[in-house]
């Protein structure tokens, strides 16, 4: 069994992903790591970046290899609301 090394970015440590073969689709990481943290689809995507190399992976087919350790961001899929909007203005 192969493994991956996942983390939040808000988050102190490491979970650990197990799949079989050499390598794991971005698509198939981030089904497994959204399954496994129950989050809905619909509500957000997440941004996969490689903890040693910083590179984030972009392509939905690329291959991530066994033993890697990667950072996980989630990010809104409408779009983030300006924190100025959410204020009341006081007059």
């Amino acid at each position: 069994m192969a493994h991956i090394h996942y983390k939040f970015s808000s988050k102190l440590s490491y979970d650990t992903l197990v799949f079989d073969g050499p390598h794991i689709t971005l698509t198939d990481l981030k089904r497994r790591i959204m399954g496994r943290e129950k989050l809905r689809a619909g509500d957000c995507d997440l941004q996969i970046t490689n903890a040693q190399t910083k590179e984030e992976y972009t392509e939905d087919e690329e291959l991530i290899s066994k033993g890697s350790s990667v950072i996980v961001r989630r990010i809104p899929i409408n779009g983030v609301k300006s924190s100025s909007s959410s204020k009341t203005q006081n007059t």
